[in-house]
């Protein structure tokens, strides 16, 4: 038994997710059109009948933008989120295809265990998610500020982890952004930086060297490119003595590509 990944789009212009099994298809957030969704299932070779489910991260636009257009289309495809994510989304959502859960909640859609947990985020309440089946795990944490202990704990044993490096700092310092965005940006309900990607994976390997993948999410178009937030992460597992196909697997998501599908 396996369980895969493979993001549809992932960046500040919208982002989406999906984790299958062999007998179950999970979207995280549904922030693209669904046009582009639809063609995602199809070049991953996902069956719309095999959707389960959509869990919401939390409400801003680049993470909900299709969700009423897929819950129309998908009949009857659930959509997960906590309470308070969904008193700020549109209420035009078809009441028995919503689910609530409470933060911190686990709960089973087919085969995959799904467990939530709290990230440090600008909404009223984002969260992380992680999924198990078969023994295998997959994590994803993006849109935050800060690596909580509760974080870490979530996603230490994750054989394949999905994590933000959305900026490099200097570039965000120097670029366009007005001053008020860019404190957002680096404050703790913010996003994570590709240094601070680094020391997370870092601590990880110190503290559970097992095998894993992990893939840089969320780059922003302005403030990053993949190659820097690579050789930034790179760099600082060198320093310590970890190495890229040695200790751990490093791939970045491209912003607007279906990237390939990892199975682990």
């Amino acid at each position: 038994m396996t369980l895969s990944f493979c993001s549809f789009s992932s960046g500040s212009s919208g982002n989406c997710y999906l984790i299958k099994s062999e007998e179950t298809a999970i979207l995280v957030d549904a922030g693209i059109s669904g046009k582009r969704i639809f063609e995602g299932l199809e070049a991953t070779d996902t069956p719309k009948d095999s959707l389960k489910a959509i869990l919401i991260t939390h409400e801003h636009t680049d993470h909900i933008k299709s969700i009423k257009v897929l819950t129309k289309k998908l009949k009857p495809i659930k959509a997960y989120a906590n309470a308070l994510t969904w008193s700020r989304l549109d209420d035009d959502i078809c009441e028995s295809q919503r689910e609530i859960f409470a933060t911190g909640e686990s709960f089973k859609i087919g085969d995959i265990e799904v467990k939530t947990f709290s990230v440090s985020h600008d909404a009223v309440d984002p969260v992380g998610y992680t999924f198990r089946s078969g023994g295998k795990q997959i994590s994803i944490v993006t849109d935050t500020g800060c690596m909580k202990e509760e974080i870490i704990d979530e996603i230490k044993e994750a054989d394949l982890l999905v994590l933000e490096a959305n900026h490099d700092v200097d570039m965000l310092k120097i670029g366009k952004y007005p001053w008020f965005l860019k404190q957002r940006v680096l404050g703790e309900e913010g996003h994570l930086s590709n240094t601070a990607a680094g020391e997370t994976i870092l601590r990880l390997l110190s503290e559970n060297k097992k095998e894993r993948y992990i893939l840089l999410a969320h780059l922003s178009r302005e403030n990053n490119f993949p190659e820097m937030a690579y050789q930034t992460v790179k760099n600082i597992l060198e320093e310590a003595d970890y190495y890229i196909g040695k200790h751990v697997k490093l791939n970045t998501i491209l912003r607007d590509e279906v990237s390939i599908v990892y199975q682990i």
